[in-house]
């Protein structure tokens, strides 16, 4: 076996030539290869991380939107009982102005009924005075038959009742 210089070079040359024939050929595609498939993962992540914050700002607008619903709610839920207890009050306060008129009118209407009765009394015991008067003119007065006319008049009175 021998080795001859001339045919070491030619192996070398041979052998680079196929080398750099393998890295033209075989291993530029993979690279390219590669290359797509480190691009399209790069996408991908970025597209995730693009949606994840999309996704958050949305969750975000959505806990703002709620939180203001919340507060609209939450105020007319407030100016509802505000406004039922004023038209509770107003009811009531009507309720005893009304009642407060009855009860005058009542006591205005008795107080008249009242004055009537005694008016009334007046007339009577004025025409009793009298018919009792012109009773004793007529007889000879003495203290018995007076007595026993004002027995009969208080009789006559308390029957006419």
């Amino acid at each position: 076996m021998s080795f001859s210089l001339g045919s070491i070079i030619f192996q070398l040359v041979v052998m680079l030539l196929l080398m750099i024939f393998v890295a033209w050929v075989g291993v530029r595609p993979v690279l390219g290869i590669m290359d797509k498939r480190n691009k399209y993962i790069n996408g991908q992540i970025d597209s995730a991380e693009k949606t994840r914050t999309d996704a958050e700002a949305y969750l975000a607008q959505q806990k703002a939107e709620l939180e203001k619903v919340r507060e609209e709610s939450r105020g007319i839920i407030e100016q509802a009982k505000s406004q039922a207890a004023a038209e509770a009050k107003s009811i009531k306060d009507a309720a005893k102005n009304q009642s407060d008129l009855l009860v005058k009118e009542a006591q205005e209407e008795i107080g008249q009924e009242k004055e009537k009765a005694i008016a009334a009394i007046r007339d009577e015991v004025a025409d009793l005075s009298v018919l009792l008067a012109s009773k004793i003119l007529e007889k000879e007065v003495n203290a018995k038959d007076y007595s026993k006319e004002i027995d009969q008049l208080m009789k006559q009175v308390g029957s006419q009742r």
